[in-house]
């Protein structure tokens, strides 16, 4: 197994929770609340790939047209991320039903979007899993057009790079800098066990008063001071 793979299988193991608590504790950016999973029980690990979209229709510059998305599809390897961001203000979908084909197809793992998602029944069917903030039927034809593939984009108050590891649950989405993942994971993951071995005393008995007491609020601190 290969670092990448290594990290990947490491990043699957937690989820936004403990990712979060390890980015507060390193005062890193990069979890952001509110992008609403399109079916629930999914989850999203893997690099990132970014799409960016601006208002209106792409410009005439004598060039074939391309749908947005496509080529964001045709750079991913099997387990990428596609996170795009449509924060125009305008009433349509940034994602739909022929894309989900195309990224199922291509094995990517699934779909972050600042920006609302259409097709939703066809990408339940097609089991891809799609974190967005809200459903529409609009299309994006006309409305916005893709300005670039594998640039920065803003999801929330995150600056997002091609790149970037990205997992998203029920509680949110946190992206991690790849210069910054090794000490995420690892603080991450220290979090996780101290919170393991809180549940086995909260299940061995122990008053939850003792459990969720000072150990539990200075957590973050004591964690930051055992990575440094």
């Amino acid at each position: 197994m290969n670092s990448r793979e290594d990290s990947l299988g490491r990043l699957a193991r937690l989820d936004a929770c403990a990712l979060s608590d390890a980015l507060d504790t390193l005062r890193l950016n990069g979890c952001v609340s509110g992008l609403v999973a399109a079916t629930s029980g999914v989850r999203i690990t893997g690099r990132v790939h970014t799409v960016k979209l601006a208002a209106g229709p792409a410009p005439a510059d004598g060039t074939a047209p391309r749908h947005l998305g496509a080529a964001a599809i045709e750079a991913c390897s099997i387990g990428d991320v596609i996170v795009v961001e449509q924060r125009t203000g305008i009433d349509a979908g940034c994602w739909g039903g022929i894309l989900s084909r195309g990224a199922k197809l291509r094995g990517i793992a699934g779909i972050i979007a600042e920006g609302c998602v259409r097709d939703i029944d066809e990408a339940r069917q097609l089991g891809l899993p799609i974190f967005c903030r809200g459903h529409t039927a609009r299309t994006a034809r006309g409305r916005v057009h893709e300005l670039g593939t594998d640039v920065p984009v803003q999801v929330g108050d995150v600056t997002v790079h091609p790149g970037d590891y990205a997992l998203a649950d029920a509680s949110g989405v946190v992206f991690v800098r790849p210069e910054r993942l090794q000490e995420v994971l690892s603080a991450a993951e220290a979090i996780a066990a101290r919170e393991a071995a809180m549940v086995l005393r909260l299940a061995a008995g122990e008053a939850i008063t003792h459990v969720m007491g000072a150990d539990y609020e200075h957590m973050l601190r004591t964690t930051h001071r055992e990575q440094s």
